[in-house]
């Protein structure tokens, strides 16, 4: 996954100031129909009625990484989401800031499907 600037910010903030940018404890997985970039405010979420960010599970990091435990999972599309192109890790349900993404998808959401991810298929590597 890429980190957003604002991200990248945040994490130096924290680290070197002691800030709190990072104090929002839940994080939340949203899909997107058009990628966002290290900018995090370019990318199209996915605007259907049915359409919600998630909560991702918390997961205990190791050896500089970090996975899913149980599958992410979102509420059955009353509607059709379109492609979705792009996975991003948000600090809030609605709004917030886009932290983390992934690029690189071709998923159609279609009426009546259940978008997921797997157990262990959302991985976050510190390099």
């Amino acid at each position: 996954m890429d980190a957003t600037d604002f991200y990248e910010q945040a994490i130096l903030e924290a680290t070197f100031t002691g800030g709190a940018p990072l104090d929002h404890p839940q994080r939340y997985a949203g899909l997107f129909t058009t990628s966002p970039t290290d900018v995090g405010t370019d990318g199209v979420e996915v605007s259907a009625a049915s359409y919600v960010r998630v909560p991702i599970p918390a997961a205990t990091p190791s050896g500089g990484s970090v996975s899913n435990g149980v599958a992410i999972v979102w509420p059955p599309a009353a509607e059709s989401w379109g492609t979705v192109t792009a996975i991003g890790i948000f600090d809030a349900i609605t709004a917030g800031n886009l932290l983390l993404y992934e690029t690189g998808l071709s998923d159609a959401i279609a009426a009546g499907q259940t978008a997921s991810i797997g157990t262990g298929d959302l991985t976050v590597t510190v390099a």
